[in-house]
């Protein structure tokens, strides 16, 4: 089961057109304060003890209520496990026909894996128990209980079809509004690791304008069935009704896709390498299995890091968080191996630099870093001291998100399937540059404040990234056959630029100082290697000097934090279109930059 293209397929064109769920459902935290038809967020304050459907509109509750009433989710216990799950499944079992003759192994033409899962250690009991309760449920609709003996095949069919197929909904910000089951024009296509295709949702109460949205996009794939799967039966044909709302999906291309070519996506996060440097100089490793203690070493790493993470956003100490995450990525991970003819020795296992939660931990440690700076400012009064330490961290802040953007553009450069990680990764990045450019902290940095329209009015000479803005034909080219060229150019100006700022902005981070630039990682090659200091002013410095420098740094960060939003403008109009709201936030906010 496989969905191949039926034409050949341009980068950043849109796959198929608007596509409605079979069935979906909030998640139980988002009951109160979001439409449960259209999944957008109520406009009255959100109840924190309700529990069950709330509506936007007439129109939300008029297509979505009669189905929630009649799929008897209501007569689930309200303290039932994997509740989203449950309502989809009871929801969806309202369009199935009376009969399913393959209904152990596909239910509305999707696959349910339900011997798979049923026999599965991992999920057999929640599985079971789950159907019961979908059938309990369904009986006290009706005025009846559940006997031990009534036959729950096809709840747990049902239910198997959910947790194989359904996916999570997201809004604008990334965060999981609930799940949703769609026809096989989605489901069907498969997962890969290097993918030619991406999807997002549109999510937008009822006549909204939606950014995105173009309905009169064609479906432009069509199934591939082997024949053991002939048989399975078609959803058009049991689909009925249906809903009118709910949240929309639309799958986009971000490579070019040759007709008959298979159409895939990623199920998952595609940042999750699990390479670790292992160094120990004075242990020999003859005759010992590295790999177990690098395993250990990995699942150790792992845990302590998602407990900091945690703990973050638990407890929200970003000065506690920043020291113990530079601590382990600086200093990495000591493992007590088995004994040998010298005795017990210990192996310190570091991060590689490219490892899926180092690049998580960059991310961690640019917010938190951004946090401590807005608190120090809010917290402490406004003297040049405090300004200047506030100033520091927005500057180490910008470094890692810079380093982020920069390591995921080495991996993108191989694998072009990761362009979806680029746009925000690029976007934050220059965000946080210009945010830096455009600090009034400068004038305590010996720069005068007429610099500030100099930095501003600021014009790339090198590359034509930046006329983006007197005419968008260059996001129709680099969509289109150029955008190789664009993003060659673009890597080539920001690394000739990144020299001539990067140790002012990375100054004070010692884990940050071991790396030479943000772009270039020939040196991983040599990774005891430390960046080597260069000349940058001092306190003591020659005043005229002193501001001529600082005009110069500024001025850079400007151009490299321009170029960052820029580029990630073109990777977003990729991704997700033109009129997307990512596309247009960023577009957004270079202009008020530029104007």
């Amino acid at each position: 089961m496989e969905m191949r293209a039926k034409q050949d397929i341009e980068i950043g064109d849109d796959i198929t057109p608007p596509l409605l769920p079979l069935s979906f459902s909030l998640h139980d935290s988002f009951l109160s304060s979001h439409c449960s038809s259209c999944f957008s967020p109520l406009s009255f304050p959100p109840s924190p003890h309700h529990y069950g459907s709330l509506y936007c509109s007439a129109p939300c509750s008029s297509s979505h209520s009669p189905i929630s009433s009649s799929s008897a989710e209501s007569f689930l216990p309200l303290t039932c496990p994997l509740s989203s799950d449950l309502r989809t499944a009871l929801r969806l079992l309202l369009s199935l026909p009376s009969t399913c003759p393959h209904l152990h192994r596909f239910t509305n033409g999707l696959l349910t894996n339900y011997l798979k899962l049923t026999s599965s250690p991992e999920f057999a009991a929640q599985i079971r128990q789950g159907a019961i309760a979908m059938a309990a449920a369904r009986k006290l609709r009706k005025g009846l209980s559940l006997d031990q003996s009534d036959d729950v095949l096809l709840e747990e069919a049902v239910l198997c079809l959910v947790v194989t197929n359904a996916v999570e909904v997201q809004d604008e910000s990334g965060r999981s509004l609930g799940i949703a089951v769609y026809d096989p024009s989605f489901s069907w296509i498969n997962h890969s690791c290097s993918p030619n295709a991406c999807y997002r949702f549109i999510v937008s109460p009822p006549n909204a304008t939606s950014f995105g949205e173009d309905s009169a996009s064609a479906l432009r794939i069509v199934p591939s069935v082997s024949e053991e799967n002939f048989g399975v039966c078609s959803c058009s044909e049991y689909n009925k009704e249906g809903y009118k709302y709910g949240p929309k999906i639309m799958v986009r291309s971000i490579k070019r896709i040759k007709k008959g070519e298979e159409v895939c996506v990623s199920y998952t996060d595609l940042l999750q390498p699990k390479e670790i440097l292992a160094s120990n100089p004075s242990f020999s490793s003859a005759g010992l299995d590295l790999n177990l203690y690098r395993d250990e070493a990995n699942k150790k790493l792992s845990h302590y890091v998602d407990e900091t993470n945690t703990e973050f956003l638990s407890v929200g100490d970003p000065e506690s968080c920043c020291k113990k995450l530079e601590s382990v990525l600086e200093g990495g991970f000591h493992v007590e191996q088995l004994e040998s003819e010298d005795g017990k020795s210990r192996l310190n296992c570091k991060f590689h630099p490219f490892n899926h939660i180092a690049l998580n931990s960059y991310m961690t440690l640019a917010s938190a870093y951004r946090i401590r700076s807005s608190d120090f400012l809010a917290f402490q009064s406004k003297t040049d001291e405090s300004q200047l330490k506030a100033f520091e961290m927005s500057r180490i802040s910008a470094g890692y998100s810079l380093l982020l953007a920069g390591a995921t553009h080495y991996l993108f450069c191989s694998e072009s399937s990761l362009i979806v990680s680029a746009v925000n990764f690029w976007k934050q990045a220059g965000e946080s540059l210009l945010t830096i450019a455009g600090s009034s902290v400068w004038n305590l940095l010996g720069l005068p404040k007429s610099e500030l329209s100099t930095v501003v009015k600021y014009k790339c000479s090198e590359c034509s990234l930046m006329d983006i803005f007197g005419a968008k034909s260059i996001l129709n080219q680099a969509e289109r056959t150029n955008f190789e060229n664009i993003s060659s150019d673009f890597l080539a100006c920001v690394r000739s630029a990144s020299p001539k700022f990067w140790r002012f902005l990375i100054h004070g981070c010692h884990y940050l100082e071991t790396f030479k630039d943000p772009f270039d990682f020939r040196w991983l090659a040599h990774a005891h290697c430390v960046a080597e200091d260069v000349d940058f002013i001092k306190e003591d410095s020659n005043c005229e000097h002193h501001a001529e420098w600082y005009t110069n740094a500024r001025t850079h960060i400007y151009k490299v934090g321009m170029h960052c939003l820029v580029y990630g403008v073109i990777l977003a109009h990729i991704c997700y279109g033109q009129n997307s709201h990512l596309t247009t936030h960023v577009l957004n906010h270079v202009e008020n930059f530029v104007h």
